[in-house]
């Protein structure tokens, strides 16, 4: 049984055949005597709606509205729709912001989804469904003259100037920009335009050929790459937003309505419920409107919203179908369907299985709907479970399909049962909104790393001097372009874009200029290598841990039992790929008999506890006990609280410690624990005294692990020298990062955000008493909670006496470290469970007070924070699926050190979901990478800084896998690919670059370069030329000569060639300088000698005296162009 036969059965279903006659089709003879209907659907529950309505608007040849009470019930409906009558077909209407007159505050995704409708509609394709809610329709849209004037078509084979359409734009007031990246935004480069219309996901790339429109492809805001070819395209500024044109007239505006074809059915769920909504919304806006000052001229409400008697006005010239009991509107014809809801069965799957069969023995069918495959299987497993004697004929008793559905029913005409998974499981079903754009974060590390004039830079050998931009410089009457560095006295260096990787931006603690170099001094020389000592003797010690902990041999844990798939199956929200894969992973680690050391890095509030939550009970479920670590007393309660509600129907025992918890509570638990009674235990640093003893330790979990010191996570590392370890952070410590990123410990990064969650909105404000006023009773409107953070207990009484004096009817509490313990964990359960709107507390919350209704946050004195305190604070909200908002109280920015400043930004900057890693990095950049490898070495990130530290630890870890190591890391065949050539010197006279005219922006230009110095292989070669081609245009010779240079550069270093001169026709390779280095032994040399001897009319090898004494070098005569040395070299290569 497919999906399509089932979506038949309703397509020839007689009674949808007569309400389609009812709406009237054109043929019949009624239609002309009688167009409009109104008509009643009675008893459609859940999705039977949808499994209907597609049958009729498939049948019947119109266009619809659908008007849902609200816009999470309309989305649900929507992703029903767009499954059975396909995506194109069916469209989105939402509201374009949040609260009347506040119009700088519209959403932009919104607005292009709204654009897109009208678009649509006024494009005259085939009939469309247009799914809406009352916020949606209470704002008035521009008339249709209006959107025309007001839009720009394109179509390909135009004649039509680029200076024209850079007029027009404009004049829309788009804004010209380097790189695209959202709404309302152009840049012209060359022969391209590129254009972000308010009418289409992606933004539109234009190729002019002379005056002539070339092509017109869309484009990813994110790659920048093209996606697929258009014809011809319509430009739309944002109209939302303009309610005055040009000449002051104000612009005139209709009622959605009256924009939509006169053909249109509405179909309404609930007319009275509609009416009143737009009611209670237009006396808002009034009440707004009123407030507003009165000499800025502003549109009076009537202009621009929709109140309730327009509308049925309206309404009354259009066919209308009511689903409501009770019909509003005096109806022709009443439909009656019998339909049941899907029955709820507690998770007792017992209960399911007899449900099913007496479905089936009374002539039903029964179809399961599955988000994915897995729940599908799962269903098979479980039936088997129960009934392993005759599961072949339980299989037969019902069909799952792999679709999502928004609500189980039981059709008894049609006889069909159709159940979903999420409603048997009990879980959470999101909905999917096609984010029309949302703000990419891709340009963040990239700009960490941008260097901008006056930058200050380490070279790895002349030391730190000051970036002084790209140069052309002339070699030999050939113009190159180069990187210039100034240092002490001002000697300049000029670098080759060929040695990119040796120049890094220096980053160190901030403020405070660093030193800049002599050239030729000794004093860099020295300072490097003192490091590279220091560096070498911290991580000989901590690799040795690393390979202690490689060589023991843990515990390997069974494969996944049923009560393991039981657990996971019972897990409320949907799993994100990310999380599957985390879990998998943590998983995979467990059962091997390595210990595992893996650290999850996912952002605040994107489900890492669940993780933790699997692999605890995996431990648990194979006997052992697990310990976890959490930072603060709130946060043990909590996890306490997560961990009992989850696993509470299977057979664990929880137990934690902090200081809440009286002497005889934790004597009576570390008790239980010694004779392992205690499977799990949760607990503040108290968990590695000495007097805390495990019967049999398993697993170890370290929760916000940025939170701990060194000396306690070494602590632990000694208890649990044997022991799985499971890391989960948001925000790691450099440190951290630091170990996952050199392969001491894996790395599973959670970035996915769950379902329906949007992004948070962060502002920065004034200590301001209106603003607090007004963001306090939206929240509470809402029926929302807030969070007030006041670091100070001293003044937290009168934080809290304002509050209550601005919003009366608000009930507050308050909470600090200082109170007892029982009292703290009451008020933390009072607010969890709604009994107070606001909480004003102390940074106790900070880290994992988890309530999903509270979705408003102030931060007093924001700029006293630190970085990861703030993004940890802020993920406090945001947990469900409304809009959250964040306001950083802080002095205005003159007034803050420049720390602060920087902070603040960084977090204004990312409030994307998922930023949590972006934030690390961009901590690091901010506070320097302190002591990365323990307590030590900060003094040296400063002097040389940040980067080049790196490097230089790269290579001592290297070095220390090569030699002390070396069986640690053994690989056997070591000796064929091995590279005896760090790095390769080009110097050439041949013109390697990207000229001005091909790509005219600097920075671009210099990221550019450096990414090309980061490619490895001749893939990601290919894929940067066709990237260059779509961008910028056709590569002109400089380029392509500069790409193949690269290709030289790979073989050379193969084979063994450390520095190549192209100058005068001539190609000049120097071997190895190390005289005693293995490669002289190795089968690359061989190889070389042999080369040398068969073509001996083309190449010439010698011995020269250097200043560095003898070197071996090649010699290629006759080398005129790059194309013929990349010749040379390939044949060297075979």
């Amino acid at each position: 049984m497919s999906l399509t036969s089932l979506y038949n059965g309703y397509l020839h279903s007689t009674k949808v055949k007569q309400i389609a006659d009812t709406l009237g089709t054109s043929d019949s003879e009624l239609a002309d005597q009688n167009p409009l209907t109104k008509i009643q659907l009675k008893g459609l529950l859940g999705s039977s709606f949808s499994f209907v309505f597609q049958a009729i608007f498939k049948q019947s040849d119109k266009p619809f509205l659908l008007i849902f009470n609200e816009k999470e019930e309309a989305a649900y409906y929507l992703n029903d729709l767009e499954q059975m009558i396909g995506a194109n077909d069916v469209l989105f209407y939402p509201s374009s912001y949040r609260r009347p007159y506040q119009i700088e505050e519209t959403d932009n995704a919104n607005i292009l989804l709204r654009s897109e409708v009208l678009n649509r509609i006024n494009s005259r394709k085939k009939p469309a469904v247009i799914v809406t809610y009352p916020e949606a329709l209470f704002e008035k849209v521009v008339t249709r003259k209006e959107l025309e004037k007001n839009t720009l078509k394109i179509a390909v084979g135009e004649t039509v100037t680029i200076d024209f359409i850079n007029e027009v734009l404009f004049e829309y007031e788009f804004k010209r920009v380097d790189f695209i990246t959202e709404p309302g935004e152009f840049s012209v480069r060359g022969g391209i335009l590129d254009v972000f219309s308010f009418s289409n996901d992606n933004p539109y790339r234009i190729e002019f050929f002379g005056n002539e429109v070339d092509s017109i492809r869309t484009f990813d805001v994110e790659t920048q790459l093209s996606l697929e070819k258009q014809t011809k395209i319509t430009i739309i500024p944002n109209l939302e937003n303009k309610f005055i044109d040009s000449s002051n007239v104000v612009m005139t505006r209709e009622s959605f309505l009256e924009y939509i074809s006169d053909k249109t059915v509405l179909c309404i769920e609930n007319t009275e419920f509609l009416t009143s909504q737009l009611d209670k919304l237009f006396s808002k806006a009034i009440e707004t409107f009123d407030k507003l000052s009165k000499e800025v001229k502003h549109a009076s409400p009537e202009h621009l919203f929709l109140n309730q008697e327009t509308f049925l006005r309206k309404a009354l010239d259009f066919s209308i179908i009511e689903l409501s009991n009770k019909p509003f509107f005096k109806t022709t014809k009443t439909f009656e369907f019998h339909i049941q809801p899907q029955p709820s069965f507690n998770k007792q799957f017992d209960l399911l299985l007899n449900n099913l069969s007496d479905n089936h023995f009374n002539g039903y069918t029964n179809y399961l709907f599955c988000s994915n495959e897995a729940q599908a299987n799962r269903f098979h497993d479980i039936f088997e479970s129960l009934d392993e004697t005759n599961h072949e004929n339980v299989r037969k008793q019902y069909h799952t399909m792999v679709s999502s559905l928004y609500q189980g029913f039981i059709d008894e005409e049609n006889q069909i049962a159709c159940y979903t998974d999420h409603q048997i499981f009990e879980r959470y079903h999101k909905f999917n909104i096609k984010n029309g754009y949302s703000k990419k974060q891709t340009l963040t590390l990239k700009e960490l790393n941008s260097l901008s004039v006056g930058d200050y830079v380490t070279h790895i050998d002349h030391g730190i001097g000051k970036f002084g931009g790209l140069q052309k410089i002339q070699v030999e009457g050939k113009t190159q372009e180069a990187i210039k560095l100034a240092y002490a006295d001002n000697d300049i260096v000029y670098v080759s874009i060929h040695s990119l990787h040796k120049i890094s931006k220096y980053t160190g603690k901030d403020g405070t200029p660093p030193k800049i170099y002599k050239l030729g001094s000794n004093a860099w020389k020295t300072l490097k290598q003192k490091t590279k000592a220091r560096v070498k003797h911290i991580a000989f010690n901590l690799i040795q841990l690393y390979a202690k902990r490689r060589l023991e041999k843990g515990f390997a844990c069974a494969p996944d039992s049923y009560l393991q798939k039981e657990l996971e199956s019972s897990f409320i929200y949907e799993d994100t790929p990310d999380q599957i894969t985390a879990t998998q992973d943590v998983k995979a680690d467990m059962e091997k008999d390595r210990p595992m050391d893996r650290l999850v890095c996912g952002d605040v509030g994107f489900g890492k506890t669940e993780v933790a939550i699997r692999a605890a009970f995996k431990a648990v479920d194979n006997s052992k006990q697990v310990a976890i670590l959490v930072p603060t007393t709130i946060l043990a309660y909590q996890h306490y609280r997560t961990f009992t509600e989850r696993l509470k129907d299977m057979p664990v025992n929880i137990g934690y410690l902090n200081r809440f918890r009286t002497a005889k509570e934790k004597a009576k638990t570390i008790e239980d624990l010694a004779s392992g009674k205690l499977d799990i235990l949760i607990g503040t640093h108290q968990l590695v005294n000495k007097n805390v003893v495990f019967k049999d330790l398993g697993l170890l979990i370290v929760d916000e692990e940025q939170k701990f010191g060194v000396n306690v996570k070494d602590k632990l590392k000694t208890i649990a020298a044997n022991v799985d370890t499971l890391t989960l952070t948001a925000t790691p410590i450099p440190r951290t990062l630091q170990f996952s990123l050199m392969a001491a410990r894996d790395l599973s990064v959670i970035t996915t955000a769950p379902p329906n969650r949007y992004p948070i909105e962060s502002q920065v404000v004034g200590f301001n008493e209106e603003l607090i006023r007004d963001a306090v009773s939206y929240e509470i409107q809402r029926n929302g909670q807030v969070f007030f953070i006041n670091n100070r207990i001293e003044n937290i009484k009168e934080i809290a006496g304002m509050i209550q004096r601005l919003v009366p009817d608000a009930r507050v509490g308050i909470g600090h470290g200082q109170m007892e313990g029982n009292k703290l964990e009451e008020l933390m359960l009072g607010f969890m469970n709604g009994e107070f709107d606001v909480l004003v507390a102390t940074t106790i919350i900070e880290s994992g007070l988890d309530v999903p209704n509270a979705n408003t946050i102030f931060i007093n004195n924001a700029n006293n924070f630190g970085l990861s305190d703030l993004h940890q604070m802020r993920g406090r909200v945001g947990r469900s699926n409304k809009k959250a908002f964040c306001y950083f109280i802080c002095p205005p920015y003159s007034v803050m050190t420049d720390d602060a400043r920087k902070r603040i930004q960084a977090l204004e900057q990312f409030s994307e979901l998922g930023s949590g890693f972006n934030i690390a990095m961009k901590d690091l950049e901010i506070r320097g990478a302190g002591d990365l490898l323990g307590g030590e070495q900060s003094g040296f990130i400063n002097e040389i800084g940040f980067e080049t530290y790196q490097k230089i630890m790269n290579e001592a870890i290297e070095e220390l896998k090569e030699n002390e190591f070396k069986d640690l890391y053994d690989d056997g065949n070591a000796d064929e690919n091995k590279e005896y050539v760090k790095e390769l010197q080009i110097d050439t006279d041949f013109e390697l670059l990207f000229p001005d005219e091909y790509i005219n922006n600097i920075t671009e230009r210099l990221n550019l370069y450096n990414e090309l110095g980061s490619i490895k292989d001749e893939a990601g070669l290919l894929a940067y030329e066709n990237k260059l081609i779509d961008r910028f245009g056709p590569l002109p010779k400089e380029a392509s000569a500069l790409l193949n240079s690269i290709r030289i550069k790979w073989i050379a270093t193969h084979m063994g060639i450390e520095k190549i001169i192209m100058k005068q026709g001539k190609l000049i390779g120097y071997f190895v300088g190390d005289q005693q280095s293995d490669y002289y032994n190795s089968k690359q040399f061989r190889h070389m000698l042999q080369f040398v001897q068969q073509h001996g009319n083309i190449c010439k090898m010698k011995e020269k005296d250097t200043k560095n004494g003898l070197r071996l070098l090649i010699t290629f005569e006759n080398v005129k162009s790059i194309n013929r040395a990349l010749e040379f070299m390939e044949l060297m290569k075979q």
